[in-house]
């Protein structure tokens, strides 16, 4: 089979590597000589990122860019309305990227100075590309990589639909020693609340970064092309912009900033006709608010090349790569939209509501509950030891039973003060740091009691409202926000009353920052109220209690350690049918499903010794593969698979 591909970008380099490394003959054919840079730079998150890694022609070259750690989102004012920790993203610049790509793909396969003309057919089937130099590429496979104004496209589908240009960009590269020292890990964005207009600033490397700005195209109107007048047309648009903006534009080169009009159009019935297929944005194009492109790109070029070796009829592969990549595509096309809308409209949204600029990745849209059967009403705290040290059953039962359960975490309000703390054998901080090494003692998870001796707690209300502020914001980061926080306070010593380390694992699991903070100082302690008050309610007097409810809301209460046995018992007495999913003990796989873990954690989950445990995790820790945090009574690792791309 020999594989025409009609386009020399980003989609066609990585479609024709993907294809060589299957040792399918390819021939790329690019109308222009020597790639511009034309598109300076753009974002791309682990969907795209781990392709391309897979591209590397060599173990030692990395994929280029700069890794974006936040998203920060403010007003001119300088208000911050959003701040999130960004999971596995960069920013590259295009040149660099083409850079990269090629050097994993023979230059004799590309031919460049050839621009698509038509195809030559024989019994309706395409057999040839010609190109307006006169040369013609013979195949048996024609793939459409010409991007957004795609001629084969066109010719293969007829024309499409664009919507109306209402929103313009400008974009530019500059370089700034000085912002580079305060912005040079964030994607910062200042957005307009009362019309179309946004400034964002994302860092290619050190001091330079990539920036753009985001105009409503019926209310401004650029009247000279030229650079002094695109300068100028910016000075205009962010006059009443803060310092940093116009600093960074007055350190920009005018001559390579252009005018960039933003446009869609529907999702296409179908990605292919006969033996011609589409890639990128010849085959869907969303707004540029989702910074989805590139990633989609390259994740077509997989998925299309994965399909052509799985099937031998072409007609099922086509078939099958629509069927896998159309849901994700409609998503990005429709959330463009809804951006674009908010950008327009922006008096009608509240600052809470506004959504993420940035595609999630396709894992977390596919992480998605089978059947929820069972409700399990978790009742805990966060400075609660036994809640700590019952997390490797926990996780085990998330892997292998986590379909079958849906899990609701209230907070049991476990320390009020220790005026009110219920008198017993542990009373004060010096007692609980005694218990806590016993605790760790008994059962091997890390908890370094010496907390209560250099920076005492006086209540666990504050964490516990937080955790709260995390549920309004994100059900599914919220317990996230909670393994860190308990992280936090049990191996690394830290007091999470305080509101810097609370703010900091909110940035960690990925919630809005500034969010947090108003839910956390307003409605978060009603909600905490009521799940003091649904705990008085059940008779919840220690912690962990989970109580596990079926459709027919029969109850069964557990208290504290119980075997897992017991668990597992709990859920086939309501599920008969219920089965056990198995663990893939692959270390990379658990650290996907879990990004830290303790010795006593792994090594549960593996099925193994903890001697065992510690020697694999030392091995991958010498390897790159873990950072870990040590404490006084054990280790916590962290996967380091991702930052390694």
């Amino acid at each position: 089979m020999k594989v025409v591909i009609i386009g020399g970008g980003i989609a066609g380099l990585t479609l024709g590597i993907f294809l060589r490394k299957k040792n399918i003959e390819v021939v790329i054919n690019e109308r222009l000589v020597n790639m511009p840079e034309r598109g300076h730079a753009f974002l791309m998150h682990s969907d795209g990122l781990s392709k391309l890694k897979e591209l590397s022609p060599d173990d030692q070259t990395a994929v280029p860019g700069k890794i974006v750690r936040d998203f920060i989102l403010k007003r001119p004012s300088g208000k911050e309305i959003k701040h999130l920790h960004l999971d596995s993203w960069k920013c590259i610049k295009r040149g660099d990227l083409i850079r990269f790509l090629k050097n994993s793909y023979p230059c004799n396969l590309v031919k460049e100075g050839r621009e698509f003309s038509h195809f030559i057919y024989e019994n309706d089937k395409v057999v040839a590309a010609a190109f307006r130099n006169g040369e013609l590429e013979y195949g048996d496979v024609f793939v459409g990589a010409d991007g957004g104004n795609s001629k084969v496209r066109q010719q293969i589908m007829g024309d499409v639909s664009f919507s109306p240009v209402a929103v313009k960009e400008v974009v530019g590269v500059s370089y700034n020693e000085k912002l580079g020292k305060t912005h040079g890990e964030n994607f910062t964005k200042f957005q307009d609340n009362t019309k179309g207009l946004a400034f964002g600033m994302i860092p290619t490397d050190q001091n330079e970064f990539v920036w753009f700005i985001q105009y409503d195209a019926n209310a401004n109107e650029l009247k000279e092309q030229s650079p002094e007048g695109i300068k100028a047309f910016c000075r205009e648009l962010l006059k009443d912009f803060p310092t940093e903006v116009n600093e960074l534009l007055s350190t920009n080169d005018f001559t390579s900033s252009y005018i960039w009009n933003t446009r869609d159009f529907d999702l296409l019935p179908k990605f292919h006709h006969e033996n011609v297929v589409l890639i990128g944005d010849a085959a869907h194009l969303s707004l540029p608010f989702t910074s989805a492109g590139t990633t989609n790109a390259i994740v077509d070029a997989r998925t299309l090349a994965d399909e052509l070796m799985l099937h031998k009829n072409l007609e099922q592969a086509f078939e099958q790569y629509y069927a896998t990549r159309a849901p994700q595509i409609e998503n990005h096309i429709l959330l463009g939209r809804e951006l674009k809308h908010i950008f327009l409209n922006p008096t009608a949204q509240n600052d809470d509501d506004i959504p993420l600029p940035l595609i999630v990745s396709k894992e977390a849209q596919d992480q998605v509950a089978a059947s929820m059967q069972i409700d399990v009403l978790y009742f805990t705290d966060p400075i609660c030891s036994t809640c700590w040290t019952i997390q490797p059953l926990l996780r085990k039962l998330k892997l292998e039973y986590g379909s079958y359960l849906n899990i609701k975490y209230c907070m049991g309000g476990m320390l009020p003060s220790w005026g009110e703390y219920p008198k017993g054998k542990v009373n004060s901080p010096v007692e609980v740091a005694k218990h806590w090494d016993e605790v760790c003692a008994i059962h091997e998870m890390p908890i370094d009691g010496d907390l209560w001796i250099e920076d005492p707690m006086n209540s666990s209300y504050p964490p516990s409202i937080a955790f709260k502020a995390a549920q309004m914001q994100d059900n599914d980061l919220a317990p996230l926000f909670l393994r860190r926080i308990n992280e936090m306070v049990f191996v690394e010593k830290k007091n999470i009353i305080k509101w810097e380390f609370l703010e900091m694992a909110a940035l960690e699991v990925g919630l809005d920052s500034a969010r947090l903070l108003r839910d956390f100082e307003g409605p978060a302690k009603v909600l905490f109220t009521e799940d003091l008050n649904t705990g008085k309610s059940h008779g919840v007097t220690s912690f962990p209690t989970l109580i596990f409810s079926d459709q027919h809301n029969e109850h069964v209460t557990i208290k504290g350690h119980q075997t897992y046995d017991h668990f597992v018992d709990i859920i086939l007495q309501r599920i008969p049918h219920a089965k056990k999913a198995d663990i893939d003990t692959d270390p990379k796989i658990l650290f996907s499903h879990f990004p830290t873990m303790a010795d006593k954690e792994f090594a549960y989950l593996s099925n193994i010794s903890m001697e065992a445990a510690a020697t694999q995790l030392e091995e991958l820790y010498d390897q790159g593969f873990l950072k870990k945090m040590e404490s006084k009574n054990g280790t916590l690792w962290k996967s380091n698979y991702y930052e390694l791309i």
